[in-house]
This record gives structure tokens, sequence and C-alpha cells, in this order.
């Protein structure tokens, strides 16, 4: 996973906010209207693709 002043970086973020369908909330408002239960869904993606970089 990509790392860079945060766990995540931007560009990791986006590509599963894209995945998962709520890019278009980020992009016209922000991460901070993307819901709670999204948020968790991006951290379950960000650590599957974690897990299958490190084996």
């Amino acid at each position: 996973m990509s790392r860079k002043n945060g766990i995540m970086s931007e560009h990791l973020k986006e590509e599963i906010a894209k995945e998962l369908g709520v890019y278009d909330i980020v992009k016209s408002d922000g991460w901070g209207s993307v819901s709670s239960r999204n948020c968790g869904n991006m951290v379950k993606k960000a650590i599957e693709i974690a897990n299958r970089n490190s084996g």
C-alpha cells in the first residue's frame, strides 16, 4: 500500500472510492460527506489490498 503523510495516499483513497461508487460524493462534497458505513468499507478494502500486496 502506498504511504505518504497519512495512512493511505490520496490516490489510493480515490481509487477505492471509485471502486465502491462513492467518488462522486467525494468530488462534489469532500471526504467529510462520505458516510461512516462507506468509510468502513473503504478501510476494509484498503486492508484487503495491503494483505494482497504483502503476501
